[in-house]
């Protein structure tokens, strides 16, 4: 006799390869409370770390004095110049120093005087070894931060302008840009009050930075909402909502929005360890990594997590969306009346639900497959029918008669 071969149970996908596959969905917009919820918290921590803690403005904005001297740049440069510079006695420095290549080393101060300046460049030229000429003296006004802050603060705003118009020439929809510019506001915000709570030096690198991230969580939300459109065309004939599509387009781009964050993170993670560790925390490395950094996982965030939500509550208050959510619920209740009535027709007893008694099963359940076309109401018995509209069949009910209506049949 053969040996009747057992397949062997089917392997459990893991998270990650239903991830991969596009086999995971969740529902994004059902938890979009929880979503505003974390961002509100993440604003307010931000707001507050600007309001108490400041942005620590480097000489660039604040204006201030630089010193360079040439000198051979060794492990404890920086820590003997900055104790040469204190040891002259001149009270609230501001100092910082830092080395440029290997021949070169920068001490940045307050604005100083004439005597303090004099006083200053001999300790400097003192420790490293060199006369008084030799080391080089500038001075930054502030009023040439003030030009760049405003010059800053005019590009931003008139790149959200543009990104609004920009989008609502693309997508015909006004309430895509609105929720795409609060994204972009969020990201901003986001990052500016997490740097400060981090205490890096805002330097001209770090506005840089920021313009770069506004532009990545605008690409990333331009290709959710372009998912968004595709799935939500042509939707009075879909039997779903504007959420349920939505979510469905945020499912589709999880896998690529995460794939594109994880690389794009990677470099500029590079970047800001090459100028903690390498660099000592001194230069614009690190300014522009912990920005970069902070920003596009923020981006990423906001495409998912915030605009998609917000674009989904703002359409389903429009007069045509609830009008169809009106459609669908009506067509639901038909489906199920009528189901109910087809089976009451029976002339055995029926229970206060309106199914037959001698067709309910032995635990007093049943179930029957609903449908909101009149197309499923005609389908025989025991055949399959459509009953959501996404192509999956379900058998349709069938109630065997009971043997008292059979007989009387008979009669």
């Amino acid at each position: 006799m053969s040996e009747t071969k057992v397949a062997p149970p089917a392997k459990k996908m893991t998270f990650a390869h239903r991830l991969y596959t596009g086999d995971f969905q969740f529902d994004f917009m059902a938890q979009r409370r929880r979503w505003y919820t974390i961002s509100a918290v993440l604003l307010l921590i931000s707001v507050l770390a600007v309001s108490v803690r400041g942005l620590n403005l480097g000489i660039d904005f604040v204006g201030g004095s630089v010193f360079q001297a040439p000198v051979h740049v060794t492990s404890s440069t920086v820590d003997d110049f900055a104790a040469a510079v204190n040891n002259t006695g001149v009270a609230d420095l501001d100092l910082q120093v830092n080395t440029v290549g290997d021949s070169t080393v920068r001490i940045q101060t307050r604005s100083l005087d004439t005597e303090t300046v004099i006083t200053v460049r001999e300790a400097i030229a003192e420790q490293a070894g060199v006369s008084s000429d030799d080391v080089a003296y500038s001075l930054i006004g502030p009023s040439w931060g003030k030009q760049i802050t405003q010059q800053a603060l005019v590009a931003l705003v008139v790149f959200l302008v543009l990104v609004g118009i920009l989008i609502w020439a693309y997508f015909r929809e006004w309430k895509m840009s609105a929720s795409a510019l609060i994204a972009l506001l969020h990201d901003l915000v986001v990052t500016v009050g997490l740097y400060a709570l981090a205490g890096f030096t805002v330097t001209p690198a770090t506005v840089i930075a920021v313009l770069t991230i506004l532009g990545y969580s605008l690409y990333d939300t331009v290709v959710v909402f372009d998912m968004v459109r595709e799935q939500t065309k042509d939707l009075k004939h879909q039997s779903r909502t504007y959420t349920e599509a939505a979510n469905a387009a945020v499912n589709q781009v999880l896998v690529r929005s995460i794939n594109t964050t994880i690389i794009a993170v990677l470099p500029v993670l590079a970047i800001l360890i090459a100028g903690l560790v390498v660099l000592g925390g001194e230069g614009p490395l690190a300014d522009l990594g912990l920005a970069m950094l902070i920003g596009m996982i923020s981006g990423a965030y906001s495409s998912i997590f915030l605009a998609a939500p917000m674009l989904a509550q703002l359409r389903e208050r429009e007069p045509a969306m609830i009008k169809h959510r009106a459609a669908l619920e009506k067509a639901k209740r038909r489906g199920r009346a009528k189901v109910v009535a087809s089976v009451a027709t029976t002339d055995d007893k029926v229970s206060a639900a309106g199914v037959p008694l001698t067709a309910l099963p032995a635990d007093g359940a049943l179930e029957f497959a609903t449908s909101g076309d009149d197309d499923a109401d005609s389908a025989q018995p025991g055949e399959s029918t459509d009953t959501d509209g996404s192509g999956i069949t379900e058998p349709k009910a069938r109630v065997q008669p009971s043997k008292r209506s059979r007989s009387s049949r008979k009669k």
